[in-house]
C-alpha cells in the first residue's frame, strides 16, 4: 500500500489519524491500488491531499466544498474548482471568476490556479478526492465521502466562526454535519453553466466572506489572481 500512503500536512495527519487507521480507509486504499492498475486516476498521488497541504488545520478560515475532481488530463491537482497553471479554466471556474468580477471588481485572471486562495486559509475541499480519467463520479461511494465528512465535522467541532461556502445541492447536503450555531453558511446554486443563473450569479459570496472575516478582526481574503486577463466581462 506504500504508493497510496497519505502524503498530508502534519497538523492534518494528527487530526485525522483515526480516519487513516479506520477499516473503511484501508478498503479505500485497496480500491485505489486496483484502480490504478487498470485505469488512469486523477489527481496524481502526490496531489490527492493538496487541499490539506496548502491549508493547515489551524489556518482554516473558509471552506469551499466541491464534489469531484476534474476528470480531464492535467486538470485535477487536489483543490476543488482549481486547475494548474497552463490548463484552461473549466466553465464552472470561469463563472466563479465572473461572479468575483461583478461582486468585487476583481479582474478575470489568465489562469485557474487557486493556490493563492488556499494559502490564505481557504480549504478547497472536494467530497471525493480521486476520479477515474474521463468518468465523472467514478470514485463516489468508495469511502472518500466518509473521510471528507469526518474532515468537515472535525472543523465544525474544533473551531468556531468558520465560513462554509456551499454551492449546489450536493455541497448543501453537508450542512447537516456543520454546527450552524458556531459557523457561518453561505449557500447558492452551483456555478455550473446548467445552474449558474439559478442564484449563483449575484450571490456576492466573496464580499460577504470578507465582511464576516472583517467583523471578527481577521484579514480579508485577497481574491485577486495575477497574470492579466483570459476573458472579459
Amino acid at each position: 500500500m506504500s504508493q497510496v500512503n497519505p502524503q498530508i500536512e502534519p497538523s492534518w495527519r494528527d487530526e485525522l489519524n483515526d480516519e487513516f487507521n479506520a477499516s473503511y480507509f484501508t478498503s479505500l486504499k485497496e480500491f485505489l491500488v486496483e484502480e490504478k492498475e487498470k485505469y488512469k486516476v486523477y489527481p496524481p498521488g502526490s496531489q490527492i491531499f493538496n487541499a490539506f497541504n496548502f491549508t493547515p488545520f489551524n489556518d482554516v478560515r473558509v471552506v469551499i466544498l466541491g464534489q469531484d475532481p476534474y476528470h480531464g488530463p492535467g486538470q485535477a491537482h487536489g483543490l476543488c474548482f482549481s486547475v494548474p497553471n497552463g490548463i484552461t479554466p473549466p466553465p464552472s471556474l470561469v463563472n466563479i471568476f465572473k461572479e468575483l468580477n461583478t461582486d468585487l471588481g476583481v479582474p478575470m485572471p489568465s489562469h485557474g490556479n487557486l493556490e493563492k486562495w488556499a494559502k490564505q486559509g481557504i480549504l478547497l475541499l472536494n467530497a471525493t478526492l480521486t476520479v477515474r480519467a474521463n468518468q465523472a463520479g467514478s470514485h463516489q461511494g468508495k469511502g472518500w465521502e466518509t473521510f471528507t465528512d469526518a474532515v468537515i465535522k472535525k472543523l465544525s467541532d474544533k473551531k468556531a466562526g468558520l465560513i462554509f461556502i456551499l454551492w449546489g445541492k450536493y455541497a448543501q447536503a453537508k450542512e447537516k454535519i456543520i454546527d450552524t450555531q458556531k459557523h457561518y453558511i453561505l449557500k447558492a446554486a452551483h456555478p455550473s453553466p446548467f445552474s449558474v443563473f439559478n442564484g449563483f450569479f449575484g450571490c456576492k459570496h466573496f464580499s460577504k466572506t470578507n465582511e464576516l472575516l472583517k467583523r471578527h478582526g481577521f484579514d480579508e481574503i485577497d481574491w485577486k489572481l495575477e497574470n492579466g486577463l483570459f476573458g472579459k466581462q
